[in-house]
Protein backbone atom coordinates (compact mmCIF):
# COMPACT_ATOMS: atom_id res chain seq x y z
CA UNK A 1 0.00 0.00 0.00
CA UNK A 2 2.79 2.37 0.96
CA UNK A 3 4.62 1.57 -2.27
CA UNK A 4 1.55 2.45 -4.34
CA UNK A 5 1.22 5.76 -2.49
CA UNK A 6 4.90 6.51 -3.14
CA UNK A 7 4.47 5.68 -6.84
CA UNK A 8 1.46 8.00 -7.07
CA UNK A 9 3.43 10.77 -5.36
CA UNK A 10 6.33 10.27 -7.77
CA UNK A 11 3.98 10.42 -10.75
CA UNK A 12 2.31 13.52 -9.37
CA UNK A 13 5.69 15.13 -8.75
CA UNK A 14 6.91 14.29 -12.25
CA UNK A 15 3.70 15.73 -13.71
CA UNK A 16 4.23 18.95 -11.75
CA UNK A 17 7.83 19.22 -12.95
CA UNK A 18 6.75 18.61 -16.54
CA UNK A 19 4.00 21.21 -16.24
CA UNK A 20 6.44 23.78 -14.81
CA UNK A 21 8.91 23.16 -17.64
CA UNK A 22 6.14 23.47 -20.25
CA UNK A 23 4.88 26.74 -18.76
CA UNK A 24 8.41 28.14 -18.62
CA UNK A 25 9.02 27.28 -22.28
CA UNK A 26 5.63 28.69 -23.28
CA UNK A 27 6.35 31.89 -21.35
CA UNK A 28 9.71 32.29 -23.09
CA UNK A 29 8.07 31.71 -26.47
CA UNK A 30 5.30 34.21 -25.63
CA UNK A 31 7.90 36.85 -24.76
CA UNK A 32 9.72 36.21 -28.06
CA UNK A 33 6.47 36.55 -30.03
CA UNK A 34 5.15 39.62 -28.17
CA UNK A 35 8.45 41.52 -28.01
CA UNK A 36 8.35 42.84 -31.64
CA UNK A 37 4.89 44.29 -30.96
CA UNK A 38 6.13 45.86 -27.73
CA UNK A 39 9.15 47.33 -29.54
CA UNK A 40 6.91 48.69 -32.29
CA UNK A 41 4.59 50.36 -29.76
CA UNK A 42 7.53 51.66 -27.70
CA UNK A 43 9.25 53.17 -30.72
CA UNK A 44 6.02 54.83 -31.83
CA UNK A 45 5.87 56.89 -28.60
CA UNK A 46 9.49 58.03 -28.72
CA UNK A 47 10.23 61.45 -30.16
CA UNK A 48 12.23 61.64 -33.37
CA UNK A 49 15.14 63.32 -31.58
CA UNK A 50 15.30 60.94 -28.64
CA UNK A 51 15.12 57.89 -30.89
CA UNK A 52 18.00 59.04 -33.08
CA UNK A 53 20.08 60.03 -30.03
CA UNK A 54 19.96 56.48 -28.62
CA UNK A 55 23.27 54.84 -29.38
CA UNK A 56 22.15 51.91 -27.23
CA UNK A 57 18.45 51.02 -27.63
CA UNK A 58 16.36 51.62 -24.51
CA UNK A 59 13.58 49.23 -23.60
CA UNK A 60 11.52 51.89 -21.81
CA UNK A 61 10.88 55.58 -22.30
CA UNK A 62 10.29 58.17 -19.61
CA UNK A 63 8.91 60.80 -21.97
CA UNK A 64 6.32 59.16 -24.22
CA UNK A 65 4.74 61.32 -26.91
CA UNK A 66 1.94 60.99 -29.45
CA UNK A 67 3.48 63.40 -31.93
CA UNK A 68 4.48 60.51 -34.19
CA UNK A 69 0.84 59.57 -34.67
CA UNK A 70 0.08 63.14 -35.72
CA UNK A 71 3.10 63.08 -38.01
CA UNK A 72 1.93 59.82 -39.57
CA UNK A 73 -1.36 61.40 -40.67
CA UNK A 74 0.03 64.81 -41.64
CA UNK A 75 3.28 63.90 -43.40
CA UNK A 76 1.33 61.83 -45.94
CA UNK A 77 -2.43 61.46 -46.64
CA UNK A 78 -2.57 58.26 -44.60
CA UNK A 79 -6.36 58.52 -44.14
CA UNK A 80 -6.80 58.42 -47.92
CA UNK A 81 -4.45 55.44 -48.14
CA UNK A 82 -6.56 53.75 -45.46
CA UNK A 83 -9.69 54.27 -47.55
CA UNK A 84 -7.94 52.97 -50.68
CA UNK A 85 -6.77 49.89 -48.80
CA UNK A 86 -10.27 49.18 -47.47
CA UNK A 87 -11.73 49.46 -50.98
CA UNK A 88 -8.99 47.24 -52.41
CA UNK A 89 -9.33 44.65 -49.62
CA UNK A 90 -13.12 44.41 -49.59
CA UNK A 91 -13.60 44.24 -53.37
CA UNK A 92 -10.72 41.79 -53.86
CA UNK A 93 -11.95 39.47 -51.09
CA UNK A 94 -15.57 39.50 -52.31
CA UNK A 95 -14.58 38.83 -55.93
CA UNK A 96 -12.20 36.07 -54.89
CA UNK A 97 -14.93 34.30 -52.90
CA UNK A 98 -17.30 34.59 -55.89
CA UNK A 99 -14.63 32.86 -57.99
CA UNK A 100 -13.24 30.19 -55.68
CA UNK A 101 -16.45 28.88 -54.08
CA UNK A 102 -18.07 27.76 -57.38
CA UNK A 103 -14.68 26.52 -58.62
CA UNK A 104 -14.16 24.39 -55.51
CA UNK A 105 -17.72 23.09 -55.81
CA UNK A 106 -17.20 22.13 -59.45
CA UNK A 107 -13.99 20.22 -58.70
CA UNK A 108 -15.47 18.49 -55.65
CA UNK A 109 -19.01 17.56 -56.76
CA UNK A 110 -19.56 17.93 -60.49
CA UNK A 111 -18.53 15.25 -62.97
CA UNK A 112 -17.13 16.30 -66.30
CA UNK A 113 -14.62 14.92 -68.76
CA UNK A 114 -11.00 15.63 -67.90
CA UNK A 115 -11.76 16.97 -64.41
CA UNK A 116 -8.76 15.31 -62.76
CA UNK A 117 -6.41 16.43 -65.53
CA UNK A 118 -7.69 19.99 -65.39
CA UNK A 119 -7.33 20.08 -61.60
CA UNK A 120 -3.81 18.66 -61.81
CA UNK A 121 -2.82 21.31 -64.33
CA UNK A 122 -4.50 23.87 -62.10
CA UNK A 123 -2.43 22.78 -59.10
CA UNK A 124 0.73 22.90 -61.19
CA UNK A 125 0.30 26.68 -61.32
CA UNK A 126 1.40 26.72 -57.68
CA UNK A 127 4.85 25.63 -58.86
CA UNK A 128 5.38 28.85 -60.82
CA UNK A 129 7.54 31.35 -58.87
CA UNK A 130 5.72 34.49 -57.76
CA UNK A 131 8.31 36.66 -59.46
CA UNK A 132 7.36 35.26 -62.86
CA UNK A 133 3.66 35.75 -62.11
CA UNK A 134 4.24 39.36 -61.09
CA UNK A 135 6.18 40.09 -64.28
CA UNK A 136 3.43 38.53 -66.42
CA UNK A 137 0.69 40.34 -64.52
CA UNK A 138 2.52 43.65 -64.82
CA UNK A 139 2.89 43.29 -68.58
CA UNK A 140 -0.74 42.24 -68.97
CA UNK A 141 -2.14 45.07 -66.84
CA UNK A 142 0.08 47.59 -68.62
CA UNK A 143 -1.02 46.38 -72.05
CA UNK A 144 -4.65 46.66 -70.95
CA UNK A 145 -4.10 50.25 -69.86
CA UNK A 146 -5.07 49.59 -66.23
CA UNK A 147 -2.04 50.97 -64.44
CA UNK A 148 -2.93 53.45 -61.67
CA UNK A 149 -6.46 52.07 -61.40
CA UNK A 150 -8.26 50.00 -58.79
CA UNK A 151 -8.99 47.45 -61.51
CA UNK A 152 -5.26 47.01 -62.08
CA UNK A 153 -4.70 46.56 -58.36
CA UNK A 154 -7.55 44.11 -57.87
CA UNK A 155 -7.67 41.95 -60.99
CA UNK A 156 -4.54 39.78 -60.43
CA UNK A 157 -5.72 38.88 -56.91
CA UNK A 158 -9.28 37.68 -57.54
CA UNK A 159 -8.39 34.00 -57.56
CA UNK A 160 -6.11 31.64 -55.66
CA UNK A 161 -5.18 28.07 -56.55
CA UNK A 162 -4.35 27.27 -52.93
CA UNK A 163 -7.68 28.53 -51.56
CA UNK A 164 -9.60 26.61 -54.25
CA UNK A 165 -7.69 23.47 -53.28
CA UNK A 166 -8.31 24.04 -49.56
CA UNK A 167 -12.02 24.63 -50.05
CA UNK A 168 -12.34 21.69 -52.45
CA UNK A 169 -10.87 19.37 -49.82
CA UNK A 170 -13.40 20.64 -47.27
CA UNK A 171 -16.31 20.28 -49.68
CA UNK A 172 -15.30 16.68 -50.36
CA UNK A 173 -15.63 15.86 -46.65
CA UNK A 174 -19.38 16.43 -46.90
CA UNK A 175 -21.10 13.05 -47.46
CA UNK A 176 -22.18 12.34 -51.04
CA UNK A 177 -25.53 11.14 -49.69
CA UNK A 178 -26.53 14.74 -48.96
CA UNK A 179 -25.87 15.75 -52.55
CA UNK A 180 -27.72 12.74 -53.96
CA UNK A 181 -30.70 13.34 -51.67
CA UNK A 182 -30.79 16.99 -52.69
CA UNK A 183 -30.76 16.06 -56.38
CA UNK A 184 -33.60 13.59 -55.81
CA UNK A 185 -35.61 16.44 -54.26
CA UNK A 186 -34.99 18.51 -57.35
CA UNK A 187 -32.52 20.92 -55.74
CA UNK A 188 -30.29 22.76 -58.20
CA UNK A 189 -26.51 22.71 -57.83
CA UNK A 190 -26.43 26.41 -57.00
CA UNK A 191 -29.10 26.08 -54.32
CA UNK A 192 -27.34 23.04 -52.83
CA UNK A 193 -24.07 24.97 -52.76
CA UNK A 194 -25.61 28.01 -51.07
CA UNK A 195 -28.00 26.22 -48.69
CA UNK A 196 -25.96 23.16 -47.71
CA UNK A 197 -22.25 23.27 -48.50
CA UNK A 198 -21.51 26.89 -47.64
CA UNK A 199 -23.18 26.74 -44.17
CA UNK A 200 -21.43 23.46 -43.33
CA UNK A 201 -18.04 24.80 -44.43
CA UNK A 202 -18.57 28.27 -42.95
CA UNK A 203 -15.58 28.11 -40.54
CA UNK A 204 -13.20 27.30 -43.40
CA UNK A 205 -14.74 29.95 -45.65
CA UNK A 206 -14.41 32.58 -42.91
CA UNK A 207 -10.80 31.51 -42.36
CA UNK A 208 -10.04 31.89 -46.07
CA UNK A 209 -11.69 35.31 -46.13
CA UNK A 210 -9.65 36.50 -43.16
CA UNK A 211 -6.42 35.18 -44.65
CA UNK A 212 -7.24 37.02 -47.87
CA UNK A 213 -8.00 40.23 -45.96
CA UNK A 214 -4.63 39.98 -44.23
CA UNK A 215 -2.91 39.28 -47.55
CA UNK A 216 -4.53 42.32 -49.20
CA UNK A 217 -3.94 44.57 -46.20
CA UNK A 218 -0.24 43.69 -46.13
CA UNK A 219 0.19 43.80 -49.91
CA UNK A 220 3.34 45.71 -50.80
CA UNK A 221 5.18 44.57 -53.95
CA UNK A 222 2.26 44.66 -56.39
CA UNK A 223 0.87 48.08 -55.30
CA UNK A 224 4.37 49.56 -55.44
CA UNK A 225 4.86 48.13 -58.92
CA UNK A 226 1.55 48.93 -60.58
CA UNK A 227 0.82 52.38 -59.11
CA UNK A 228 2.83 55.59 -59.10
CA UNK A 229 -0.18 57.87 -58.64
CA UNK A 230 -0.71 58.76 -54.96
CA UNK A 231 -4.48 58.72 -55.54
CA UNK A 232 -4.27 54.91 -55.62
CA UNK A 233 -1.62 54.35 -52.95
CA UNK A 234 -2.29 51.82 -50.19
CA UNK A 235 -1.12 51.92 -46.58
CA UNK A 236 2.04 50.03 -47.56
CA UNK A 237 2.96 52.94 -49.83
CA UNK A 238 2.20 55.34 -46.98
CA UNK A 239 4.57 53.56 -44.60
CA UNK A 240 7.36 53.81 -47.15
CA UNK A 241 6.71 57.52 -47.64
CA UNK A 242 6.73 58.16 -43.89
CA UNK A 243 9.94 56.18 -43.55
CA UNK A 244 11.64 58.47 -46.07
CA UNK A 245 10.27 61.66 -44.50
CA UNK A 246 12.92 61.98 -41.82
CA UNK A 247 14.88 65.15 -42.59
CA UNK A 248 17.69 63.23 -44.24
CA UNK A 249 17.28 60.21 -41.98
CA UNK A 250 14.65 57.52 -41.79
CA UNK A 251 11.70 58.64 -39.66
CA UNK A 252 11.35 55.31 -37.88
CA UNK A 253 9.15 56.52 -34.93
CA UNK A 254 6.51 57.98 -37.27
CA UNK A 255 6.67 54.86 -39.41
CA UNK A 256 6.12 52.69 -36.32
CA UNK A 257 3.18 54.87 -35.31
CA UNK A 258 1.65 54.28 -38.75
CA UNK A 259 2.27 50.54 -38.43
CA UNK A 260 0.52 50.49 -35.04
CA UNK A 261 -2.52 52.25 -36.49
CA UNK A 262 -2.55 50.01 -39.55
CA UNK A 263 -2.28 46.85 -37.43
CA UNK A 264 -5.32 47.68 -35.29
CA UNK A 265 -7.97 46.56 -37.86
CA UNK A 266 -6.26 43.19 -38.31
CA UNK A 267 -6.03 42.67 -34.55
CA UNK A 268 -9.72 43.54 -34.14
CA UNK A 269 -10.68 41.12 -36.93
CA UNK A 270 -8.69 38.34 -35.31
CA UNK A 271 -10.24 38.98 -31.88
CA UNK A 272 -13.76 38.93 -33.33
CA UNK A 273 -13.31 35.82 -35.49
CA UNK A 274 -10.67 33.92 -33.54
CA UNK A 275 -13.07 31.08 -32.63
CA UNK A 276 -14.12 30.67 -36.26
CA UNK A 277 -10.49 30.68 -37.36
CA UNK A 278 -9.54 27.98 -34.84
CA UNK A 279 -12.61 25.96 -35.78
CA UNK A 280 -11.85 26.24 -39.48
CA UNK A 281 -8.24 25.18 -39.01
CA UNK A 282 -8.86 22.36 -36.53
CA UNK A 283 -12.09 20.74 -37.72
CA UNK A 284 -12.01 21.43 -41.45
CA UNK A 285 -15.30 21.49 -43.26
CA UNK A 286 -17.38 18.91 -41.38
CA UNK A 287 -19.63 19.21 -38.38
CA UNK A 288 -21.29 16.67 -36.20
Amino acid sequence: MEQEIKKKRRKTGSHHVTAVIVYILLSIWAIIVVFPFYWMLLTSVKSYGSYNSEYVPKFITTEPTLENYTEAFTAVPLAQYFLNTIIFTVITTVLMMIVIVPAAFAFSRLSFRGKNLVFTLFLSLMMIPNELVIITNFQTITDMGMRNTFSGLILPSVTSVFYIYLLKENFEQIPDELYKAAKVDGTSDLKYLVKVMVPICRPTIITIMILKVIECWNSYVWPRLITDDSAYFLVSNGIQEIRENGFGRENIPAMMAAVVVISIPLIVIFIIFRKKIMEGVSTGGTKG
